[in-house]
């Protein structure tokens, strides 16, 4: 029985040729596995069948001569090996090679997107299924105990906010006066310009912070009006402190036009015990010869090489007055869309210059505005539903009035109690956490970031993987820290030391965290000043040889404290 297919033609001499079937192509990965069972790039013809092969094929019929060139020999064996890895074996092949999952600590995976949007149906399961249990049980889906203090004098919020804002303006106009005073004099940014800020600074700080107080504002608005102080009391100390720094460098590089009475000591950015100037800018310059405190000493006496270290300083000087980016030159940057553009971007250290975006992206803009509501739609849900609740609660038990003579409190009771309360809390405030971070970092601060055309959006990196505290701090709030470094510690360091520097730095957080619970509380007790100072020696434990470079242990340790300590702090400085 004979039969007519693809695979059985004959060429003009009458020679049997026999071709390959098309067959479907098979995934890239089976085709070292393919051309290993199939080397000829060719299915074999059948032992019995009529006729055989006889020659090469160009292609899928034109044949090519035995003796045809090694070019054309070479083209012909490229397509056969094509079309061999479009074949598979009759029974599907599946490929096995030495591999990782994607969780494995040794995979180089790392996006995993899909956990975000989780997080985030998580969430919203769980506010809808809390509105569906008070509809059941109320009869409306939200309780208002939270949501009608948004709106207790707003008007009163909204009119002290501004007043704050206005008043961080008087920077302006006082660098100004400062820049003009003479070098030296009573005014100048070095002598009595730099005091003159600071009082005002501490001064606005103070009145800030009891405004809420006097006027008996709710707890929300005075958290809103309290944090946007901090912020601007950061924001105003770099503008006034960057800008003092630009004004006495100014006054130095115009006193160079007359270099017979001008320093020619190096240009400094800050200050140190040994030489007020501060830190060489210029280390070239650092370990030139003949220069200290603008005083020539016999080796200077050459005109060349003065020559020479007068223009290096200049140069020095000049570059320092001018952005990063070259576009503008202090003092051109003191006008007041310049100040007002520095209030809105979202950073905490001035400059004269910012990398920026073409365009604003709309529809980006407006997902944060609304996943900003979203997140405060949650928080609030959160805290009405399973936070207060469970404070109130806590709170009810452990007063005294409530107890019969008969059966005081005792400390056990108490201890019981705070640890029931604690570990209630434990979930929803591990969300309060990671929603305010979002909420902040990503959404409030991208808005701006956006309407601002401002370009860096680096505001927090992978905290997540923390090992120790010291890294979390660095990268949790990317702007606090860069504030921290630049006018905290690398201002101390020079004058007490690395160690010491990084306690001031962490001391002078820790005294922020703290006014910030003292306002939300209303009450002075130190617990999150004592948590926070206490990171210093866990560092310091977490660093030792016995624990350094156990990553998964210390990242394990740096969520457990997170979490147990967020509670803590919250029902310490609540009921006791």
């Amino acid at each position: 029985m004979s039969t007519t297919s693809s695979a059985d033609l004959s060429d003009g001499t009458g020679d049997r040729i026999l071709r390959p079937r098309p067959r479907k192509p098979i995934h890239s990965q089976l085709s070292q596995i393919t051309n290993i069972s199939e080397p000829n790039g060719t299915l074999e013809p059948i032992a019995n069948a009529a006729g055989s092969s006889t020659g090469m094929t160009s292609g899928r019929s034109t044949p090519i001569p035995v003796d045809a060139l090694p070019s054309v020999k070479s083209l012909s064996s490229a397509r056969k090996q094509v079309r061999a890895e479009q074949r598979r074996r009759i029974f599907p092949t599946i490929e096995y090679a030495s591999r990782v999952s994607h969780f494995d600590p040794s995979s180089d995976y790392r996006d995993f997107h899909g956990f975000f949007n989780l997080f985030w149906i998580g969430l919203a399961i769980m506010a809808i299924t809390t509105m569906l249990r008070n509809i059941k049980d109320t009869g409306s889906p939200m309780r208002v105990q939270i949501w009608s203090l948004f709106t207790v004098k707003l008007w009163h919020l909204a009119i002290a906010d501004f007043l704050m804002v206005a008043t961080t303006a008087i920077s302006l106009p006082l660098h100004r006066i400062f820049r003009h005073a003479p070098m030296g004099g009573a005014m100048s940014w070095s002598q009595g310009g730099m005091a003159i800020m600071s009082i005002y600074q501490v001064l606005w700080l103070a009145l800030w912070i009891a405004v809420p107080f006097l006027l008996d504002w709710t707890w929300t608005a005075q958290v809103f009006l309290l944090l946007h102080t901090m912020v601007l009391l950061m924001k105003m100390h770099s503008y006034a402190f960057y800008n003092g720094h630009l004004s006495e460098t100014e006054k130095r590089l115009h006193a160079l036009d007359d270099p017979s009475t001008a320093s020619r000591a190096p240009a400094y950015l800050y200050p140190t015990p040994d030489n007020p100037m501060g830190t060489v800018a210029s280390p070239k310059r650092a370990g030139g010869k003949g220069k200290l405190n603008g005083k020539v000493e016999k080796s200077d006496t050459d005109t060349d090489e003065v020559a020479d270290e007068i223009a290096q300083l200049r140069e020095d000087l000049a570059r320092e007055l001018t952005s990063p980016i070259g576009n503008i030159t202090y003092p051109a940057n003191l006008t007041w869309w310049n100040y007002l553009d520095f209030l809105c971007c979202p950073t905490l250290c001035y400059e004269i210059e910012y990398p920026r975006t073409d365009k604003i992206d709309w529809q980006n803009l407006l997902s944060k505005i609304a996943a900003t509501f979203g997140c405060i739609f949650l928080l609030t849900i959160i805290s009405e539903e399973f936070i207060l609740p469970a404070l109130t609660d806590a709170s009810l038990r452990l007063d005294p009035s409530l107890r019969t003579p008969d059966s005081p409190l005792t400390g056990l009771e108490v201890l019981l109690i705070l640890a029931e309360t604690i570990s209630w809390l434990l979930f929803p405030f591990m969300l309060t956490f990671l929603l305010v971070f979002l909420v902040i970092f990503e959404y409030v601060l991208g808005a701006f970031s956006e309407i601002t055309h401002f370009a860096d959006r680096h505001f927090y990196s992978d905290w997540w993987n923390s090992t120790d505290w010291m890294e979390f701090s660095r990268e949790w709030n990317v702007p606090v820290y860069s504030f921290l470094r630049r006018h905290v510690y690398s201002v101390s360091r020079p004058y007490i030391g690395k160690s010491s520097a990084t306690v001031i730095t962490f001391l002078i957080s820790a005294i922020g965290h703290e006014i910030v619970m003292a306002c939300i509380t209303k009450k002075l007790r130190g617990y999150g000043f004592v948590c926070q100072m206490l990171q210093l020696p866990i560092v310091m434990l977490q660093r030792t040889k016995w624990i350094r470079g156990k990553k998964t242990l210390n990242n394990v340790c740096f969520w457990c404290s997170m979490i147990l300590g967020l509670s803590v702090i919250c029902s310490l400085y609540v009921l006791v």
